[in-house]
């Protein structure tokens, strides 16, 4: 008997229509699936790149702010003027 080759098993999807219909409907569900992952992914990315030119502009202005603040200090210092940090050779010494 346990030479007796048989078709038990190897049913033709085709052959049962409701296979081929539960196959398909599989493949639907993925599909929805797949294009709700890929809108996620595409509204994360549109994020980031909103994130990315929102630190641009950001530090634009910060740069722009600054050439602002050199411009006027270099306007208003005198020539022999003090400075406000003595960069010796001794460092900073902190005492705990």
């Amino acid at each position: 008997m346990r030479d007796m080759k048989t078709l038990s098993g190897r049913v033709d999807r085709i052959a049962n229509p409701y296979m081929a219909y539960m196959q398909i409907t599989c493949l639907e569900m993925e599909k929805v699936r797949k294009g709700r992952e890929k809108d996620s992914a595409l509204k994360r990315l549109q994020d980031l790149d909103a994130r990315l030119h929102e630190i641009e502009r950001e530090k634009a202005a910060l740069l722009h702010a600054l050439a602002e603040r050199g411009a006027a200090r270099a306007a208003t210092a005198s020539p022999g003027g003090r400075r406000a940090f003595n960069g010796g050779a001794a460092g900073l010494k902190l005492r705990y």
